[in-house]
């Protein structure tokens, strides 16, 4: 495809953004779908505001929550910030869903026939800026000597492709599975997690392809890692997103608790 659609003008420097990044608090954050923004040369994508603020365009809650994990953990946050409509910075560059025809049940005019050009564009602009930020942010904590534990913070929408989904909070892992243990554990004894679903691999899991980051940058380092979904309905205002980030925080802190009393945090065998 040719015209204003094929090609975006994205300057790097505002495809990622890294909050606290000198955070010493032994945690390193991760948002791949923290922004809906559409810069103008992509015309919108051809989309309405309301598919714009949808979950298909971005995580809804997601940053707010991963920007209150970063103060109250002091832990860096390296966030995305452009819409995962563009490039999903939680997928590798060959996958279709990296700039995705269709999302649920919407089409996405502005990335239909992307040809390899519109696609390398995209890659290089948008999800190279924020998997070298991931990588540095993450290089910068080793070489201080410390091993953070990686969360990756996300939402999903209650009900995809008229299916409703029967959890709260996902705890997903790929082939390492220690800090997702240790969430769990600590989950199971907390008396506000009780109230709500909390399980592994769920709404989705690593056979969907959702655990490109922490495959990527985690799990080579040896760092325990999580990606945690959580329902946005549980987001949608300050109180939600400040209770969810509370509870997460008590299970990171728990979960860290948990793996330092066990042997030297080497690669996950």
């Amino acid at each position: 495809m040719s015209g204003p659609f094929a090609l975006s003008e994205i300057n790097p420097s505002e495809a990622v953004e890294v909050l606290n990044p000198d955070g010493q608090g032994g945690f390193v954050l991760i948002c791949e779908h923290a922004s809906n923004r559409i810069p103008a040369a992509l015309n919108r994508l051809g989309l309405s505001d309301e598919a714009l603020s949808s979950h298909i365009a971005w995580d809804p809650g997601a940053r707010a929550v991963a920007a209150t994990l970063s103060r109250d953990l002091d832990a860096p946050l390296v966030a995305a910030g452009m819409s995962r409509l563009i490039y999903d910075c939680n997928r590798p560059p060959h996958a279709d869903s990296a700039m995705p025809a269709r999302s649920e049940a919407t089409d996405i005019p502005g990335n239909a026939g992307l040809d390899h050009s519109a696609r390398l564009a995209r890659t290089l602009a948008v999800y190279g800026p924020f998997r070298d930020g991931v990588a540095d942010t993450l290089d910068r904590a080793l070489a201080m000597g410390r091993l953070p534990l990686v969360l990756t913070i996300h939402s999903f929408t209650p009900v995809y492709l008229g299916r409703r989904r029967e959890v709260d909070i996902g705890i997903l892992h790929d082939s390492d599975s220690r800090l997702a243990d240790a969430m769990l554990q600590v989950a199971a004894e907390d008396d506000e997690a009780a109230t709500l679903r909390i399980c592994r691999n769920e709404p989705y899991g690593p056979a969907d392809g959702v655990t490109h980051t922490l495959a990527l940058h985690a799990v080579p380092r040896g760092l325990p890692n999580v990606m945690i979904e959580i329902r946005n309905e549980l987001l949608a205002d300050s109180k939600g997103r400040d209770r969810i980030a509370a509870l997460l925080g008590r299970l990171a802190r728990g979960a860290s608790a948990i793996l330092s009393r066990q042997p030297a945090l080497d690669k996950a065998g």
